[in-house]
């Protein structure tokens, strides 16, 4: 290349760097920020929002939104950043048919080209506010996204339905929003409604409130609504009141009997125990029970989403795990992540990244307290609970991934990732920071309780950490130190060391809690109630600490663990197991072939599809099948008594 050529190149490259600074400086600055200054600084006026629910059969929501405006340049938001998935998982695709008027003539939206979740209008001489009317185009199939519209029940979550103005804090713009329901349809929601309106369709008005208390309260209605006193007396005694609100597919869904209603209201009364406050003036359960709704859970400060099977109250014995895993998870979340919010997540508005730094506490300390309130209130056993701890701690235990890549890197994960399926979870790790996090705290808890002769727990944590401020709902924000003084409150050790041995280092998982529990990790040919459930759940059969691999009913492989015997023989997730000893593919078979295999010397025989060519693998394999499950440590004082036992 010549001294020239090398030149001009040079020219060329400075001249698009500095093309394209000038055009992110010159969009940036069409984008007021909220500043600080602005804090305690209202916007001028209040939104009147209205949302049109009725369009059940096309899932489609009609918004009409009055804005007060002054003239000048004017930019609306579209939420990105969304409570709760910790990601900027806002979807203004599904926003549709935008006009904007004012004084009655239309108004030319133009999207920001650096921004798209940002839309700017010229407001003109004269006008006090602005008429945006569009649609929310909720997903019709779940390839789409979460079904959030079937023809028995809908959800509404707000910040789908609004823009808001650019340069606020979202605590300091007021919203005055109604709803209209299908004719006959019944709801529950956070929200204060006024009057006595829409219990039977028709138009609901709330009481004005500002934005942020708006997008953290969604609504459930359905055609079938049933609404239980999880705390009778409350108001007498001076408690806020506490209610679940089921929707399901058909009445019978919603039938509860008194045993497993008498569960619920004992994850309220032992919340109430282990953090002796609260902090919502009434707490909703708002509780899908569909095999069509496509939701899962989401927690909110004085509201709960839990999407759960049809059959949720009557197959009692079935999805053991997800009962641990949302119920008493997302009611948790309340006082940890809710009420104490890490530093970093809780933004201006819904258009300022969040800091995921802490979610091994906000969700992993969540993940802990969630198992444990389970058996402290009857909805899983002891026995069943230990047996979760074990599922999970062999999940982490054969998590190979953490050799490259620490605990503490997993909170990227919601950003990097959105939940999309992994092609090999097992080492490139899926928001581990929920169930290694869990563990971490079993250990925490364990640690407190030994040095402290089993006087103090991580129960002191709770409610020294989460229970101040009783009755407060302003978030109370935190830092690692705070977590660690408080911890070195109840019980004095290096619990900085502590945390970050765990959180960024690369041996092992974090499994000390089961050994000081007075437990052991094993694995048995049997497996336990609670794998068998998650197996059922996830209509499949799980040989991931035999063969190394996960197959569902029919075949496919859902999973496949790095570096184990079916990963060394080349397949993939996704690859089809057709048969087992030139016999069709059945999970019996399999679970059989395996048994018969042990400590002989004869390999099992599998044909797989893979990438349209079919393929034997012998599988030298002899040591028959393996389950996790927790098993006592004679001779050591059983800890975890004294963890599941009820306050």
């Amino acid at each position: 290349m010549t001294k020239l050529s090398a030149a001009l190149l040079a020219a060329v490259v400075q001249g698009f760097a500095m093309q394209a600074n000038m055009v992110r400086a010159a969009e940036a600055t069409e984008i007021p920020p909220p500043v600080l200054q602005t804090y305690l600084q209202h916007y001028p006026g209040t939104i009147e929002l209205a949302v049109d629910a009725t369009n059940i059969r096309q899932k489609i929501f009609s918004v009409h939104e009055r804005i007060p405006v002054k003239a000048g340049k004017l930019t609306l938001l579209y939420p990105e950043w969304l409570p709760g998935t910790h990601a900027p998982e806002g979807k203004p695709v599904q926003l549709g048919g935008l006009i904007l008027r004012a004084n009655g003539q239309r108004l030319e939206w133009r999207r920001d080209p650096l921004n798209v979740y940002a839309y700017h209008v010229e407001v003109p001489a004269g006008a006090t506010a602005l008429e945006a009317d569009f649609q929310f185009l909720s997903a019709v199939e779940g390839s789409e996204g979460a079904v959030l519209v079937t023809p028995d029940m809908l959800a509404v979550h707000w910040e789908a339905m609004l823009l808001y103005p650019a340069g606020y804090y979202a605590h300091g713009i007021a919203v005055k929003a109604n709803l209209t329901l299908p004719s006959g349809w019944q709801f529950g929601s956070a929200l204060e409604q006024v009057g006595q309106g829409g219990q039977n369709g028709g138009r609901v008005d709330f009481k004005a409130t500002d934005l942020e208390t708006l997008i953290d309260s969604p609504l459930y209605a359905g055609r079938y609504f049933k609404r239980y006193d999880l705390d009778p007396g409350a108001v007498a005694a001076h408690r806020p009141p506490v209610f679940l609100d089921v929707v399901a597919d058909d009445p019978d869904g919603l039938e509860a009997k008194p045993e497993r209603l008498e569960m619920h209201r004992a994850v309220v009364s032992q919340a109430y125990k282990l953090f002796g406050s609260q902090h919502y003036d009434h707490y909703d359960f708002l509780m899908a029970a569909s095999d069509s709704f496509g939701f899962a859970g989401l927690e909110h400060h004085q509201s709960g989403e839990y999407g759960v099977a049809a059959n949720y109250f009557a197959a009692w014995d079935e999805a053991l795990d997800w009962r641990a895993s949302l119920v008493p998870h997302e009611y948790v979340h309340s006082w940890d992540g809710k009420f104490r919010r890490p530093s970093g997540m809780r933004p201006a508005n819904y258009n300022e990244p969040m800091n995921d730094t802490l979610l091994w506490l906000y969700e992993g300390q969540t993940d802990y307290w969630g198992f444990v309130l389970a058996a402290r209130s009857g909805l899983l056993t002891a026995a069943q609970v230990r047996e979760g701890f074990a599922y999970l701690g062999a999940v982490q235990q054969h998590r190979v991934g953490r050799q490259w890549r620490a605990m503490q890197d997993t909170v990227n994960d919601p950003v990097i990732n959105s939940r999309a399926p992994l092609g090999w979870a097992s080492w490139q790790r899926a928001e581990d920071y929920y169930d290694d996090g869990m563990l971490m705290w079993l250990d925490a808890d364990t640690k407190i309780r030994e040095l402290s002769g089993d006087k103090r727990s991580l129960n002191d944590f709770a409610r020294a950490f989460f229970g101040v401020g009783n009755g407060s709902h302003e978030p109370l924000t935190y830092t690692f130190e705070d977590v660690v003084k408080a911890l070195n409150a109840v019980q004095p050790y290096d619990w900085a060391g502590f945390l970050r041995a765990r959180l960024d280092g690369h041996e092992s998982a974090p499994l000390d809690g089961f050994a000081r529990a007075g437990w052991k990790l094993v694995y048995t040919e049997e497996p336990t109630e609670y794998f068998k459930s998650v197996e059922a759940r996830r209509k499949g059969s799980d040989f991931s600490y035999s063969l190394g691999f996960a197959v569902n009913d029919s075949g496919r492989l859902m999973s496949v663990q790095w570096d184990g015997l079916a990963f060394q023989a080349g397949l993939v997730k996704g690859a089809t197991l057709v048969a087992v000893d030139g016999h069709p593919y059945k999970a019996a078979l399999l679970k059989q072939a395996v048994r018969a295999a042990k400590g002989g010397k004869q390999a099992i025989e599998l044909l797989f599809k893979q990438d349209e060519l079919y393929r034997t693998v012998k599988f030298d394999y002899h040591e028959g099948l393996k389950y996790p499950r927790l098993e006592r440590i004679e001779g050591t004082p059983d800890r975890m008594e004294g963890i599941l036992g009820a306050l």
